[in-house]
């Protein structure tokens, strides 16, 4: 044996390994790779299913390659190996692609480690090798492995990265299949939900995002869905957006505005989508002023009434016809009276404590009403188109106090009569 494996170990310091090692390394190769593979599935069964698999024939031969560049390497250490590597970067990927966790990728190159140096030891014995020479083999082969963990890192961070970003573009194909409303059978969506990692809900809430607005996807539950490309973005959250989950989506936003449509099942996702978006829209007008999100199930009534101004402008121009004769002025303060009477069905004096007037003005204008409405006003279906344009005049006048003239609005021009004081009858 040269008598570079021999020497004294008094007399050694750490250094490269010898290069005559080679020529005992090679005959081990095989019963090596033999036990390493042993080892790996003790330490973790589930290879036992790898190696017996399909894909064993490739991950025996990423084994052997990584153990024979080792030895080459002795000899040579500078011999290239970019078959090694591309081969240690596809195991990566190959774990990735089984679920495996990194940890376990990089323990079972640990195994293997532990196994060469456990052997390498047997075989020091059988040719008498130094305690220094298995120090500096001990070192080597330690650094060796921490290449090879690299190599399988990268891999497996690629493949996981590929993977998300198509699990992401999936789950968006699943979410506008959802909201087109186009009747995707339900099988199809379940399957598709199983190959994106994600579990069709029986009921879900969708979100309406304000433009420009980038929800922190860390601060939101792993199973939202979202489309940021959309001109109007918005996301799925499964189930009632209460409690945790509008908690978590407040924090998400970060200042930006949102509106939640009601909770449906996922039949009924476009619907709940247009209003959220309708309530929105609503929202940033000055309409709703419930903020940072909106829920939409709390303002039906005002959806409703806000769904179509221009037949709301239609539906006012006939209900009010009958004040077209009068002033801008006299008109406001007969409407306003007229909002307050419909709405509280009150005397005099009530009406007057909401306009805050006097009860005698209350009655003056009454009777003004009576003339130019006449029997209208006690013809339920007139009364209740009467009460529908008032009201969706009272929540155009939050986003819009001063509006320009229109059936629907009084004149620009006409002084607003809310806040005045109480003052002696008779006024106009």
């Amino acid at each position: 044996m040269p008598n570079a494996l021999h020497a004294s170990a008094s007399s050694e310091q750490l250094g490269p390994i010898p290069r005559e090692l080679a020529t005992i390394m090679w005959p081990e190769l095989p019963p090596l790779l033999d036990e390493i593979k042993a080892e790996v599935v003790r330490a973790y069964p589930e290879f036992a299913e790898v190696f017996a698999g399909p894909h064993g024939r490739f991950v025996h031969s990423a084994i052997e390659q990584s153990l024979t560049i080792f030895v080459d390497q002795v000899v040579r250490p500078s011999v290239p190996s970019p078959l090694r590597d591309e081969m240690i970067r596809t195991f990566g990927r190959f774990a990735a692609s089984r679920g495996g966790s990194l940890d376990t990728l990089r323990g079972t190159f640990r195994v293997g480690a532990r196994v060469a140096l456990r052997h390498t030891k047997k075989v020091g014995k059988r040719y008498n090798l130094s305690p220094v020479f298995m120090l500096s083999f001990a070192d080597s082969l330690f650094a060796y492995m921490d290449q090879l963990e690299a190599l399988a890192g990268e891999g497996y961070l690629q493949a996981r990265s590929s993977a998300e970003d198509n699990q992401d573009e999936l789950r968006r194909k699943i979410l506008r299949l959802i909201v087109s409303g186009g009747g995707t059978p339900q099988a199809a969506l379940v399957e598709l939900a199983e190959r994106a990692g994600w579990r069709l809900p029986e009921e879900l809430t969708l979100v309406a995002l304000s433009a420009g607005a980038h929800p922190a996807r860390t601060a939101l539950h792993g199973d939202v869905l979202m489309d940021l490309a959309d001109p109007q973005p918005y996301l799925l959250v499964p189930g009632a957006l209460h409690g945790e989950r509008h908690r978590s989506l407040v924090q998400a936003l970060g200042g930006a505005r949102a509106a939640a449509g009601p909770t449906v099942a996922p039949a009924g996702a476009a619907d709940s989508l247009r209003w959220a978006r309708q309530a929105l829209g609503l929202a940033l007008s000055g309409i709703i002023t419930e903020a940072p999100v909106v829920h939409s199930a709390d303002h039906l009534v005002t959806l409703l009434l806000m769904s179509d101004p221009a037949l709301v402008e239609l539906l006012a121009a006939r209900e009010l016809a009958p004040l077209q004769g009068h002033t801008a002025t006299r008109r406001e303060r007969l409407i306003e009276t007229l909002r307050a009477w419909l709405a509280t069905r009150g005397t005099a004096a009530q009406i007057g404590e909401v306009l805050h007037i006097h009860p005698q003005t209350v009655r003056y204008r009454m009777r003004n009403l009576d003339a130019a409405f006449g029997r209208r006003l006690t013809d339920p279906e007139h009364r209740f188109a009467t009460e529908i344009v008032l009201r969706a005049m009272h929540l155009r006048e939050r986003a819009d106090p001063l509006p320009e003239e229109s059936s629907l609005t009084p004149s620009r021009t006409a002084p607003r009569s809310r806040g005045r004081t109480r003052r002696p009858p008779p006024a106009a």
